[in-house]
């Protein structure tokens, strides 16, 4: 039995081995040969046996963060990915039946250093329409009109703050080409055996023809398996499904039958949720419920029952367990994307988290020596960001008006994290919020979230009521009538995508 207590590598780091391919595994070695090509020999494994997850098709902001330290080229990656744009998500049903909201990319409002815009919505909202009109919430939000009115733009001055909607196998081809542009190599095969140095530390991947591919560093993309973290080195999984009921999902691609709008929608349903995004070419459809209170049959035929256009594939089944490992970093092995553990995709964060766990390894690559303290840090920040990322999903089952239904019951009436009670009490007794250190979501998506899904604040900040009538509601209608002006200036998404994802094409920004 290998010694997992022996001293860690005191070695450089030269060779580093990607276990896996899909979204995870090209994200990583196209990021880590752009940045350390020419000081690693870098080689990826995958087989083309094993297929990939490859559902999850929305992305955050953050996104374009990524692509401008790869280098980019926008029109190209849409091209190639057959993207559109995203400004949002629009929850249906998920506060009450037959009632929607939209969690927006943009800011709402203007705030005051005292108190977020949201305490002056709420000042005018008690004093009454007839007294101060101030209109829905997201009026005030130039990125959600945009994305409800279907229009989109790059504007040259504060622009709109977007994503994208990708197919995700495109997208891990379109990585490949960048990574072996920067001199990584892909060996095919299927992993047979993880080998170890009697220390425990990761020698070498033995493939199913035999050959052994070694390296100093491995990087564990191997999905749901964690074939390196999990299974090798024996690293334990938390599970979060008692805060999170969803444990499966059934996805299926169709045609499109009409313009894709720039948001993804996410529409509730008795045993979970079902999710609508518009590519180029086709959609991406799929359904997330708890295994408790529907069957894998029943939940194929209620999906093919609310899609649009004709289905081009059989729905799949895939099942999960939400949670994160106790470690995503150990001795020589670094997990990356569903290796190191899984939040449903309800707000899109997959993509974001396997960005965030290369960039992070990045800043702190072990190139002279693998250390502790590196370790003990690393796996401190990923279990804050995916805890609170995992608070804000819980967020959207926790805080809701449905009664309707046994799941909907019991997540209104379950325990949540002490650190997401906290944030529900604070906001419902004065309508405050706060941004954690490295935070991804921040205050503007917590409002709109916990406003959008019911909860209505008993208080707000003293310094809206220092504003007359006239003066709060001159001052909201201002903010309503700029953003539905901005929004007329915008093209349709469709026009806009068709011009722009061509790369000879280079359209004009829109002027504010």
């Amino acid at each position: 039995m290998q010694d997992t207590n022996a001293p860690l590598r005191t070695q450089p780091v030269k060779r580093v081995v990607i276990a896996g391919g899909g979204t995870a595994g090209w994200m990583a070695a196209a990021l880590m040969s752009k940045i350390l090509g020419k000081a690693l020999d870098i080689r990826l494994v995958e087989s083309d046996e094993i297929g990939t997850v490859g559902v999850g098709e929305a992305t955050i902001p953050t996104l374009l963060t990524y692509h401008q330290l790869l280098g980019v080229n926008e029109q190209e990656f849409m091209a190639a990915t057959q993207a559109t744009f995203k400004l949002g998500i629009q929850f249906e049903g998920w506060r009450n039946v037959g009632e929607d909201y939209v969690h927006s990319f943009g800011l709402t409002g203007k705030d005051h250093w005292t108190a977020g815009f949201q305490h002056f919505w709420l000042a005018a909202r008690r004093r009454g329409q007839a007294r101060v009109p101030h209109g829905d919430y997201g009026d005030h939000c130039l990125e959600l009109r945009a994305g409800v009115e279907n229009r989109f733009a790059h504007l040259p001055r504060n622009g709109l703050n977007y994503a994208f909607h990708l197919d995700a196998s495109r997208y891990a081809v379109f990585l490949r080409g960048i990574a072996e542009g920067y001199g990584v190599k892909r060996i095919e095969g299927r992993i047979a055996q993880v080998l170890q140095h009697d220390s425990g530390d990761i020698k070498a991947l033995k493939l199913a023809d035999g050959s052994e591919i070694d390296g100093d560093f491995f990087v564990d993309c191997t999905g749901f398996r964690s074939l390196l973290l999990g299974q090798t080195l024996g690293v334990g999984f938390e599970d979060w499904s008692h805060w999170l009921p969803c444990d499966s999902a059934v996805a299926v691609q169709t045609e499109s039958v009409g313009e894709a709008v720039p948001y993804t929608r996410s529409i509730a349903h008795p045993f979970g949720w079902q999710w609508r995004i518009p590519l180029q070419h086709r959609v991406g459809n799929g359904l997330v419920f708890a295994s408790k209170y529907l069957g894998d049959d029943e939940a194929k035929a209620t999906l093919l029952q609310h899609i649009q256009g004709q289905a081009l594939m059989q729905p799949r089944v895939l099942k999960f367990t939400p949670g994160q490992r106790h470690e995503t970093w150990k001795r020589n092995v670094v997990a990356i994307g569903l290796a190191s553990g899984f939040l449903e995709p309800l707000e899109s964060t997959s993509i974001h988290l396997i960005q965030r766990g290369i960039t992070r390894l990045m800043q702190c690559f072990p190139a002279g020596g693998i250390h502790q303290a590196d370790i003990d840090e690393y796996n401190r920040q990923v279990r804050d960001e995916i805890e609170h990322i995992r608070d804000f999903i819980i967020l959207h089952y926790k805080v809701t008006n449905r009664r309707d239904a046994p799941l909907w019951r019991d997540c209104a009436g379950m325990d949540v994290p002490t650190s997401l009670a906290h944030r529900i009490r604070m906001f419902s007794d004065s309508a405050r919020v706060f941004k954690a250190p490295h935070e991804l979501f921040g205050e503007n998506s917590w409002v709109q979230v916990m406003l959008g899904q019911g909860l209505t604040p008993t208080a707000h900040h003293p310094t809206a009521d220092l504003m007359g009538d006239e003066e709060l509601g001159h001052f909201l209608g201002e903010i309503r009538k700029q953003v539905a002006r901005q929004v007329m200036q915008l093209p349709r998404h469709a026009d806009y995508v068709r011009s722009y994802a061509a790369p000879t094409q280079q359209p004009q920004a829109v002027g504010a």
